[in-house]
C-alpha cells in the first residue's frame, strides 16, 4: 500500500498546492544577487547567503534539486512556492520574495533571519526566561492559527524551523520550510508518515488522519524543548523514539522541571495527548494564562542558569544528513533527520 494518497484527478499527492503567481525568472540570478556564503546543505536543499547588489539586502536563497531520487519533484518546489504565497500576510512565517530556475534547481529567495533557529536556545547551556518563552510561544501560535485558518498544516514545526529576525536580545519568530506542508479538507481525509522523529505526532505513525491537531502536539514538544532543554521523546535510535511517541512517554518529574512553573507543565500537558481531538486548537491555546501570566507580572523573572543535562547522548547528529530548510544557519545540534515513504524508494527514516 502506497504511504502517500495521490489526488487521482491531477497526480499530484493530497493536499498540494500546483498555483503560483510569483514568476520563476530563468536569467542568471548572479546577475541580480553576490552569493557571499552558504548557511545549510541538506540532501536535496543548499540555502546560500546572498545580497542584492542594487538594494545591499540579505537574502536566503534556497536551492532546491528539481530531481531527487531520479524522480521529477518539480511539482512538489512549486508547493511550497504556493504555500509560501498563501501565507503571504502571516508576518510568522517567512517572505517569498522571488524565484529564479537553473538548469537544475529551483531557487527560492527568502526573507533572511539573522538570529539563527530557537533551537540554538534548547540546547544552550543557559535556558531563556520563561517571558521570552511565552513570547515566542505566543509569536509561534499565531502564526500557525493563520495556517490553519487558511487550511494548511505544517507537519514539520520544530526548533530547527523556527527562526528568530534577531539573536540577542532574541527578535521575533520566522516559520519556515514549507516542504511538508499540506492543505487539508481538499480530497477527504489526509494520511502521509512525514515529518521528524522526535517531534511527529502518533496520529502520523499510526497512519491515521492529518488534522489541526497534529502541528499542535509538535508545538507541546517545542515548548517542552525550550523550559527544560530536553527533547521529551528522543531515544538511543528511532525505533525508541517512535515508541515513546506512540506510548506518550513523557518525563513529568520534579528534576526535569526543576526551575519550570506549574503553568508551562499544564500548557505542555494539554498539548502532548495521544488522541487529536483533546488537544487544544492554536486559537485556544493563545488563551491560555502561561501564556500571559509572567508578560503582565510586574516582577521581572531570573534566567534560569547552566543546568544539569540527562540525555546528552540525545543529541548526538547523524553526520551524513544535516536538514533541509529554508534560511539555515549551521549548528552542531541540527541533527534530526526527515522521513517520509515514497513510492519508488523507502524513506531515511524507514521502520
Amino acid at each position: 500500500m502506497s504511504r502517500r494518497r495521490l489526488d487521482s484527478r491531477s497526480g499530484l499527492a493530497a493536499g498540494l498546492l500546483s498555483d503560483i503567481q510569483t514568476s520563476i525568472c530563468t536569467e542568471p540570478m548572479e546577475s541580480v544577487y553576490e552569493i557571499t556564503g552558504e548557511l545549510g546543505r541538506g540532501k536535496f536543499a543548499v540555502v546560500k547567503r546572498c545580497v542584492e547588489k542594487a538594494t545591499g539586502k540579505v537574502f536566503a536563497a534556497k536551492f532546491l534539486r528539481k530531481r531527487r531520487r531520479g524522480r521529477d519533484c518539480r511539482a512538489e518546489v512549486i508547493h511550497e512556492m504556493a504555500v509560501l504565497e498563501t501565507a503571504r500576510n502571516n508576518a510568522r512565517v517567512v517572505n517569498l520574495h522571488a524565484a529564479y530556475e537553473t538548469d537544475h534547481d529551483i531557487v527560492l529567495l527568502l526573507e533572511y533571519a539573522a538570529g539563527g533557529e530557537i533551537f540554538d536556545h534548547c540546547v544552550s547551556e543557559e535556558l531563556l526566561p520563561e517571558a521570552q518563552i511565552t513570547r515566542l510561544m505566543r509569536q509561534t501560535l499565531e502564526g500557525i492559527h493563520h495556517l490553519h485558518q487558511s487550511n494548511l498544516v505544517h507537519l514539520d514545526l520544530k526548533p530547527q524551523n523556527i527562526l528568530l529576525t534577531s539573536l540577542s536580545p532574541p527578535g521575533d519568530i520566522k516559520i519556515v520550510d514549507f516542504g511538508l506542508a499540506r492543505r487539508l479538507g481538499a480530497v477527504g481525509e489526509l494520511r502521509e508518515i512525514l515529518g521528524t522523529p522526535e517531534y511527529v505526532a502518533p496520529e502520523i505513525l499510526n497512519y491515521e488522519p492529518i488534522t489541526t491537531a497534529t502541528d499542535l502536539w509538535s508545538v507541546g514538544v517545542i515548548a517542552y524543548m525550550l523550559v527544560t532543554g530536553e527533547s521529551p521523546f528522543a531515544g538511543d535510535d528511532k525505533q525508541e523514539t517512535y515508541l515513546n511517541v506512540s506510548q506518550v512517554n513523557v518525563d513529568y518529574s520534579r528534576e526535569a522541571f526543576s526551575r519550570v512553573s506549574e503553568l508551562a507543565v499544564d500548557f505542555i500537558r494539554k498539548l502532548l495527548v495521544k488522541t487529536p481531538e483533546d488537544r487544544p486548537s492554536a486559537a485556544e491555546c493563545m488563551s491560555h494564562p502561561w501564556l500571559w501570566q509572567l508578560c503582565l507580572s510586574p516582577e521581572p523573572t531570573t534566567p534560569r542558569t547552566v543546568r544539569e543535562r540527562s540525555c546528552g547522548t540525545k543529541w548526538a547528529a547523524p553526520p551524513e544528513d544535516p536538514e533541509d530548510k529554508e534560511n539555515f544557519l549551521e549548528s552542531p545540534h541540527s541533527h534530526a533527520k526527515k522521513f517520509r515513504f515514497d513510492e519508488e524508494t523507502p524513506a531515511d527514516g524507514d521502520f
